[in-house]
């Protein structure tokens, strides 16, 4: 007994006093159950994250594409038009929508994994910004990809703020409008989401829009549809990262208004770190407060993290950092949303039926 002792003793790995004398000077054992625990979830968290689910429409894409791909075996997607793509992917009348370049596939793959889980994959219609994320979502998954001319560089991955990153997301209100043009209903998201509960059945009521607020307050169950009164600077910050909207004549002006907003606020530095799409949303959203019916649905931010560290050293050695995720809980459930490949991290709650009006509550937008 007494050697067995011994030698789990010397096999354990033991901490430096000088790093870790203020949280321990106990040594601390891979072999132990807390150690054995530790490895279990970190097992579980990595397979739950980094595999596909199994009946996911497509499999993880590379962070790095062949070259040996072809753009000309792919060459009749290239007439592929919005019309023919959103009338061959829409159920009941709805299209999920989200755009997406190269650098990004694997966020995309990883939303439409639990976009699949919700049994909501065949409505999704993935609008690509370079030929590379056309030809290749269509050769996994055909039909599901549209090009909207013109292709924007598929070889960078533009960063907040960047004038590239203002470009991609200036083209989002043009496409939603497209969209509801052709009669459909639209639901946008990021591709730094992922969905742990079927988003559809919060959206109640019959109106024109529905999107949540970027702030941190707490609202009552009962709270206004009204937009929230600007801050000291003039501003309001509704989030643009999931959108949905029915293809009224209040969705669409809100749409054209976005679009225009976005044309006359030019890039510059000095404006770098508002170069999105979101501020020109705000502004969009005030002008048309009076003419288009809102659902203004409930956000509480509950943790926010600054993340240094990549998520496999997070997961093998300390648990401590994370690849950037957001979630949505509803009662029973969350939606889970991964950040794109920004630091920033946040957790969001979302009660259901805060924010909806009540059945008997009507909108007064033109329609």
């Amino acid at each position: 007994m007494e050697q067995k002792q011994h030698i789990l003793k010397q096999s354990t790995f033991s901490s430096s006093p000088s790093s870790y004398s203020s949280i321990s000077d106990r040594p601390i054992s891979l072999l132990s159950r807390n150690g054995l625990l530790l490895l279990l979830l970190a097992l579980v968290l990595l397979l739950g994250v980094l595999l596909p689910w199994p009946g996911s429409p497509l499999f993880l894409f590379p962070n790095r594409l062949s070259s040996s791909l072809s753009p000309s075996p792919q060459s009749k997607w290239r007439d592929y038009t919005l019309a023919q793509a959103a009338r061959f992917v829409a159920k009941n009348g709805t299209v999920i929508v989200c755009a997406v370049s190269s650098p990004f596939l694997p966020f995309l793959n990883n939303w439409l994994i639990s976009v699949s889980r919700q049994k909501h994959q065949d409505k999704v219609l993935v609008i690509a910004e370079d030929y590379i994320t056309l030809y290749k979502v269509n050769e996994k998954w055909p039909g599901h990809a549209v090009l909207i001319p013109p292709a924007l560089d598929s070889k960078t991955a533009f960063s907040f703020g960047s004038q590239g990153f203002f470009n991609f997301t200036a083209r989002r209100p043009q496409h939603l409008l497209q969209i509801l043009e052709l009669g459909y209903n639209v639901m946008y998201n990021d591709v730094d989401m992922v969905w742990l509960q079927d988003p559809f059945l919060y959206l109640e009521g019959s109106h024109d829009a529905y999107f949540t607020d970027d702030m941190p307050q707490i609202k009552p169950l009962n709270h206004s549809h009204d937009l929230p009164h600007p801050d000291r600077n003039g501003e309001t910050y509704i989030c643009s990262c999931m959108i949905y909207l029915r293809p009224t004549n209040g969705a669409k002006l809100l749409m054209k208004k976005w679009s225009e907003e976005l044309q006359s606020q030019a890039w510059s530095e000095s404006i770098r770190f508002k170069a999105n799409d979101q501020p020109a949303f705000n502004l969009a959203l005030n002008k048309t407060a009076h003419q288009v019916c809102f659902c203004f649905l409930h956000v509480l931010f509950l943790l926010y993290l600054l993340i240094n560290v990549g998520f496999m050293v997070f997961l093998l050695v300390s648990l401590v950092t994370l690849t950037c995720f957001v979630i949505f809980c509803s009662a029973g459930g969350s939606l889970l949303a991964f950040s794109s490949s920004f630091p920033n991290r946040r957790i969001v709650l979302q009660e259901r039926g805060m924010g909806s009006r009540d059945k008997g509550e009507t909108c007064h937008s033109p329609q």
